[in-house]
Order: C-alpha cells, then sequence, then structure tokens
C-alpha cells in the first residue's frame, strides 16, 4: 500500500508530452503583472508626449462646436440622439489609439512570457468549474493565499507611491484653485502621466518575482508520478503512428549506412530489377565474403545506382541474388551452401579488375 502511495505521488518533472498537452489546454506560466505593466507604461508614455495637444485638440474641437452649433439648435429627441452620437463619436477617435496600444502591449506582453500560442480550450464550458466542494477548495488553497498576499503588497506599494507624489507636489495641487482651467487641466494631467509612470515601473519591477513564482507553480502543477511517466510510455509505444514513424526513421538509417558502405565493396550480385546484394571480402574482418547491404525494388534501385557512381562491379545472377537476400542479413558472412557461386562470382569479379588494371598499365 505504501509503494502505490510513493508511486502516485507526483515527484518528477513533466515530460515533453504532459507540457505539449498542457500548452494546447492553455496552461502556461504566465504573470499579468507583466502584461499590465507594460500596458500603463506605453499608454501614459504616449500620453507624456502627445496628451496634452491631443487633449487641447480634442476640446477645442468639441468646444468651437458646441458655441457654434449646439447652443442654437432646437432641443428636440433626434438633436439631442445626434449630439450623443458625435461627442461619442469624437470620444472614441480620441481614445482609440490608447485602445490600440495598450492592446498591442498586451499581446507583446503574453508573447515574450509564452510565445505564439492561440487555444480556445480556456474558453470551453466545464462543469466541474461548478463544483461548489472544488470551488471551496480553490479559495482557501495555497494558491489563493499567496494570490490575495500579493494583491495587498501591490495595493498598498501603489497607494504608497501615488501618495508620495501628491505629497511631493502639495503645493501645486492647493494652487490649483488660483490657476486657470487650462494650466489647471495641465497640472492635472501632468501628475496623472507621472502617477502613471511610476505605478507601471513598480509594477513592472514586481512582475519579474511574480513571473518566477508562476513558473515555479506551473512546473508543481504539472509535475507526474512515477505511474504516469509508465502509463505515457506504455501509450507512445502503443502509438501505431509513433511506431510507422520510429520504424521508418530506423530504415532511413539503416539504409544511409548502407549507402556509405557501397564504395567499399568488391561487387553487387543483381536479379537483375528486384534484388540486389552488395559484398566484400576483407580477411582482416571475415573469413569469408559478407553482406554490406541488400534492398528490394525500390532499394536495389538505390543501391545498383551507387554501385554505378563508385564503379562498383554488377554481377547478374538472379537464383544467386535471391538466396542472398533471404537467407542473410547485413553483416552476415555468406552460407556455406552457396560459398561456391560466390566465389566463382568474386574470381570473375577480381579477374575483371586484373585486366582492367594491365590494359591501364599497357596504355601508360
Amino acid at each position: 500500500m505504501n509503494l502505490q502511495l510513493f508511486a502516485d505521488e507526483k515527484t518528477e518533472k513533466a515530460t515533453p508530452k504532459k507540457r505539449d498537452e498542457t500548452r494546447k489546454k492553455g496552461q502556461v506560466p504566465k504573470s499579468t503583472d507583466v502584461n499590465t505593466s507594460l500596458m500603463m507604461l506605453i499608454v501614459f508614455l504616449f500620453l507624456w508626449m502627445y496628451g496634452g495637444e491631443m487633449i487641447i485638440s480634442m476640446f477645442a474641437d468639441m468646444q468651437r462646436e458646441m458655441f457654434t452649433n449646439y447652443l442654437i439648435t432646437e432641443v428636440t429627441a433626434e438633436s439631442v440622439a445626434e449630439l450623443f452620437l458625435t461627442i461619442s463619436t469624437q470620444a472614441l477617435l480620441a481614445v482609440l489609439p490608447l485602445m490600440l496600444l495598450a492592446a498591442f502591449a498586451g499581446t507583446f506582453g503574453s508573447f515574450i512570457q509564452v510565445g505564439a500560442m492561440f487555444t480556445t480550450e480556456p474558453l470551453k464550458a466545464k462543469l466541474n468549474k461548478l463544483d461548489p466542494i472544488k470551488g471551496f477548495k480553490r479559495i482557501f488553497s495555497a494558491r489563493s493565499l499567496v494570490e490575495l498576499v500579493k494583491s495587498v503588497l501591490k495595493i498598498s506599494l501603489v497607494g504608497a507611491t501615488v501618495v508620495f507624489i501628491i505629497w511631493t507636489h502639495l503645493d501645486e495641487v492647493l494652487l490649483l484653485s488660483q490657476k486657470s482651467v487650462t494650466d489647471a487641466m495641465s497640472v492635472i494631467g501632468w501628475l496623472t502621466v507621472l502617477m502613471g509612470l511610476a505605478v507601471a515601473i513598480l509594477l513592472m519591477v514586481l512582475s519579474i518575482p511574480d513571473y518566477i513564482y508562476q513558473r515555479y507553480d506551473h512546473e508543481k502543477q504539472i509535475r507526474m508520478s512515477k505511474k504516469d511517466i509508465r502509463d505515457e510510455h506504455k501509450n507512445i509505444e502503443g502509438d501505431p503512428r509513433i511506431k510507422s514513424k520510429r520504424k521508418q526513421k530506423q530504415m532511413e538509417l539503416a539504409m544511409q549506412r548502407m549507402m556509405q558502405e557501397i564504395p567499399n565493396a568488391d561487387v553487387v550480385i543483381t536479379n537483375p530489377t528486384h534484388f540486389a546484394v552488395v559484398l566484400k571480402y576483407d580477411e582482416a574482418k571475415a573469413e569469408a565474403p559478407f553482406v554490406v547491404a541488400k534492398g528490394v525494388d525500390f532499394s536495389a534501385q538505390r543501391i545498383k545506382k551507387r554501385a554505378q557512381e563508385h564503379n562498383i562491379p554488377m554481377v547478374e545472377n538472379r537464383v544467386l541474388a535471391r538466396a542472398l537476400y533471404h537467407q542473410t542479413d547485413i553483416g552476415q558472412q555468406v552460407p556455406t551452401d552457396l560459398f561456391k557461386s560466390v566465389a566463382e562470382v568474386l574470381a570473375y569479379v577480381y579477374r575483371l579488375k586484373e585486366a582492367h588494371s594491365a590494359n591501364s598499365h599497357y596504355k601508360n
């Protein structure tokens, strides 16, 4: 019983397959503080550089329109609806750049944390999320406690930052009532941007330990037991597609090794079209000739093409080619009952080589 409990304990790191499955489900380590801080930083930087001109232009257009058209327009249901639509459109156009920047910053924040990923799995309705017992456990879990502490800490630090900025500029705040509307709005806007940038930088600093914690917690959540790893290995081994790919890869590697040995061979015995068996005789390695490559149909054609490229002699012997293909494996010596036939072929090949060497020497 104790051994069974130990086997079910989540003590092992997640396998690549488990990580891929959790990623497809949208379960990835991600800190929302990274997104929030980037969105605030980009938006308030934009306001710092162009906010004054944008707000002044927007209010100037609205005031000009109000004093030239709206004040002399008859108040009816249609005119009020048109006025509301016009003001809403102007306000939307004014904040549209900020919305686009915020969306870009949020997307970029997610990308730098989890990379390119698109999944609809988290959006699917799951009835187990309505389970009150599981919900109660989530509320009072260690993760919820950590999130509560983080939230309280962030609120405290953000509040302290805002209070500090207001306190250091208290004189300007107290003098707002004595300033013109334009100057007062300028001071309020500048203080707002200053507080926004300070909070954004603060959240960016806090997002570093938060992201580290999220990665740690994610690794802890996806841990596997020894039994899980064994079951996964069995499932992979039993998958026909995995077996097929593995077999295909093994065949490709075997073909590559065969092709590398052909240039050093002595002869290729062919069928002539369906079978090809490559032989080599090396007294230092074996007492008898041995097979360095063999193939049928397409593989046989590749073997013969490779042999032609390196001027390896090819001898057509249908009976011997079939017998060698079916009775021997790569690296195995020629069977005893085929010694005589193979010896005759090798003798013929050696005579050809000697004749070729003699002709070459005579020409020279």
